[in-house]
């Protein structure tokens, strides 16, 4: 299994009364946040806390206890060889005997169980106010599906203790991973400083509060308290901030979105009845989330894939499928679809076909089969943490054609794997008359992956495509601000988008543009009226851009904007990935070494985590501390349980670093090890050649070039590199050879016109 940076544990939110895990902590005070006390919406609503209560909301955090605790304590020991625990009773507690972050073998007193089905972890308090997610979980499937056992949620590794993703390190910390998402009004009171929590919640699960937002004024309401007319009649609103009776579809999924998104948190403790992007700013379509096409890869929650769905543009939302109070689908099997896909479509929604969609004429398979479901074909699975299988809420039309151009996988092979993706086109278009298959962004989002001569202008296409879904545009101006300022003019489109989505990641991706630009063009997106997540990507664009560059009337407002900002920035560094963002900004905002202790801290709690790495190297070269950059980078470059691929990347950095620091001989073997770990990187191989020359070691570095070339032989690079070596040792007719090969590869290099026909002067030939 591959390394997975996010915390391993079931994604279903949490219950029980609402105590303070740490032992600094008290729970805040009801009065102030305006919720009403735990259990108090049962004495109205009991029908709702009779579905709620066996929900997965209900269970999926609770004091330990032997109602709770579904696994097997009876002195059961697992080992799949990598993995070993011991889980076992003691006076009326339950323990686990496992290795502890000192490397020891040790005994834990489970505090807390964490989910409830497919699996079911177990959660141990530690100093600092910290919960650890053990990664040996309890499968509670039945028998005949293959649980009730013990299983590793990472079946054959083993992380070492100072490893983040071990079960008591940074990864699997409950705090900084799931609890935000878990409780109803949970704030961190995190302390960055002495990198302590204090954290409390309103109720330890998601209750009514959870969904509906603090409740005390609806209690007063219905208690008579408030609002009441002389005459007993009320005469306001009922008191809830979230009544989904009078919500549109847009407004129910951003309900939901928070928690079921794989996203950015931007504050700490966050309410149901705030706008989603006020609080939180949604991942796009990156490679490690999402296929070209938008397919589920990664863990990603649902929200990513259901606002790319024409459901999501049609208004459907989550309450359409799902009962709100038991987490169930409201309909078994096909009638789920057929509630609004069906010969008489909803006046709700009509723009829908009607149609016999539950019949071989439009499944083209049996009847009752697996193929004849729904959700096998438009909603595919995957499955996370080794048990839970999860459909893809797109609702796609299968695409084997895009299978075919991007390499994203397609429903009908995920069934029929014996076959290629060659024949289900072909099936496909034996069964329905298509004149055409319609445009889709994957050809775009996977020529940028691939890094096709043309990916940049189709992402400039896309950015401004109104028809293609805001998630597709945003992924286009996050990939656009690689370009840099070649990117301006697309990435203004997606300033003057309608959509604060693909707003918010172009305000990020003009950060490389000159000040000018960036300070004229982006002081819409600093508005009141504009979101928090938008705001805030402006501000790291603008960061560094002294307050006198902006008209006088907008400083005050522009200086406290960027004072919350990096307070929230402060708040929430619980991760190596969030102190990355923190240090990127103290950086930008040129504060150095402040960054570099930042920098340092993500290191702290990951050393394996690159980007921090790379960025203090680069940093600490800038400020001409070459001896922290290339201590940095020889430790990631010798770092155990790093990928070859980065574990080559910081040897090649170490190596220009060596270089530039004037220790070419101590350089040579960092090469030697970035090339051998990254062969598909000629860049390396350049680099090394050229350096080898310049030492006078020419015929090594013909070596070096040559074995290069031999993998890349069209490179530009070591094209030239390898003239060069023969112009310097008066090699002429070699190098004419290489300068016509380069021609053959890059016929519009005017320069190598030029070369070639001095060479050819010069040669006589």
């Amino acid at each position: 299994m591959p390394r997975v940076l996010g915390l391993v544990v079931i994604f279903l939110a949490l219950l029980m009364p609402g105590l303070a895990v740490s032992e600094n902590s008290s729970e805040p005070s009801i009065e102030d946040r305006g919720y009403a006390a735990e259990g108090t919406c049962a004495g109205c609503h009991q029908k709702e806390q009779h579905a709620w209560s066996d929900s997965d909301h209900a269970w999926a955090m609770r004091p330990a206890s032997s109602a709770s605790i579904l696994g097997d304590f009876d002195d059961r020991t697992f080992s799949d060889g990598a993995v070993t625990a011991r889980f076992f009773e003691r006076d009326g507690n339950y323990w686990v005997e496992t290795e502890g972050e000192d490397g020891e073998v040790g005994e834990f007193r489970v505090a807390y169980t964490f989910g409830y089905l497919p699996l079911q972890q177990y959660l141990v308090e530690f100093p600092g106010g910290r919960l650890q997610a053990l990664t040996i979980a309890w499968d509670t499937r039945s028998v005949d599906e293959g649980g009730q056992r013990w299983f590793s949620l990472y079946p054959g590794e083993r992380f070492a203790p100072d490893d983040a993703l071990h079960w008591t390190g940074r990864y699997q910390n409950w705090n900084a991973m799931c609890a935000d998402c878990h409780s109803t009004y949970l704030t961190l009171n995190y302390d960055a400083e002495a990198d302590r929590f204090a954290t409390t919640w309103q109720e330890q699960n998601v209750g009514c509060q959870g969904c509906h937002g603090p409740g005390q004024d609806h209690v007063d309401w219905a208690e008579g308290k408030d609002g009441r007319s002389d005459d007993g009649e009320y005469a306001g609103d009922n008191g809830l901030k979230l009544d989904f009776t009078t919500m549109d579809g847009s407004q129910v999924v951003e309900t939901c979105a928070y928690c079921h998104s794989r996203r950015q948190g931007l504050k700490d403790g966050q309410h149901a009845h705030e706008a989603y992007l006020d609080k939180a700013l949604p991942a796009t379509l990156r490679p490690d989330l999402y296929h070209a096409d938008g397919q589920i890869q990664g863990e990603v929650y649902v929200y990513g894939s259901f606002i790319q769905s024409k459901m999501a543009a049609a208004g459907v939302d989550c309450l359409d499928c799902h009962d709100p109070h038991t987490t169930e689908l409201l309909v078994e099997g096909n009638g789920l679809c057929l509630q609004c896909h069906n010969t008489s479509p909803p006046e709700r929604f009509p723009q829908l076909d009607a149609g016999d969609y539950d019949s071989p004429s439009h499944h083209r398979h049996p009847v009752d089969s697996a193929g004849a479901q729904c959700v096998n074909c438009h909603m595919p699975d995957k499955t996370y943490m080794v048990v839970d299988p999860r459909r893809d809420h797109s609702f796609r039309i299968p695409r084997p054609d895009l299978t075919l151009s991007t390499g994203s996988p397609n429903a009908c092979n995920d069934c029929h794997d014996d076959k290629s993706a060659d024949w289900a086109v072909a099936a496909i278009d034996d069964w329905f008359e298509l004149p055409r298959r319609p445009p889709h962004f994957a050809g775009t989002l996977s020529a940028f992956r691939r890094a096709e001569a043309d990916g940049f202008l189709r992402l400039a296409a896309l950015i401004r495509d109104g028809e293609a879904p805001a998630i597709a545009r945003a992924t286009a101006a996050e990939h656009l601000g690689s370009f840099g300022p070649r990117a301006g003019s697309a990435l203004r489109s997606g300033l003057l988008a309608d959509d604060p989505l693909v707003q918010a990641y172009a305000a990020n991706g003009v950060a490389q543009l000159p000040e000018s630009d960036r300070v004229s063009w982006l002081r819409k997106q600093l508005a009141e009226e504009q979101p928090v997540a938008v705001r805030d990507q402006a501000l790291r664009s603008l960061a560094g851009i002294d307050l006198s560059a902006f008209p006088e009337s907008d400083r005050p407002r522009i200086k406290a904007l960027k004072a919350d900002y990096e307070q929230r920035l402060w708040s929430l560094a619980t991760l190596p990935g969030n102190r990355l963002n923190l240090a990127s900004y103290l950086q930008r905002e040129g504060r150095p070494a402040e960054a570099m202790a930042q920098y340092q801290q993500a290191l702290a709690m990951d050393p394996l985590f690159v980007p921090a790495r790379v960025n203090l190297a680069t940093l600490a070269s800038e400020q001409g501390r070459m001896g922290l950059a290339v201590e940095v980078l020889a430790e990631g470059a010798d770092l155990e349980g790093l990928p070859d691929a980065d574990r080559g990347h910081m040897a090649y950095l170490l190596a220009l670093a060596l270089v530039e620091g004037k220790r070419p001989a101590e350089a040579l073997p960092r090469f030697q090890q970035a090339g051998e770990l990254n062969p598909d990187n000629p860049r390396i191989a350049y680099n090394h050649g050229l350096v080898l020359a310049q030492m006078g070691k020419v015929p090594e570095a013909e070596q070096v070039l040559g074995e290069a070339l031999a993998r890349h032989p069209e490179d530009h690079g070591l094209l030239n590199a390898m003239i060069y070596l023969k112009l310097q040792q008066g090699r002429l007719p070699e190098a004419l050879a290489y300068a016509r090969k380069l021609k053959a590869a890059h016929p519009d290099d005017q320069q190598v016109d030029r070369l070639i026909r001095d060479l050819s002067a010069r040669v006589g030939g």
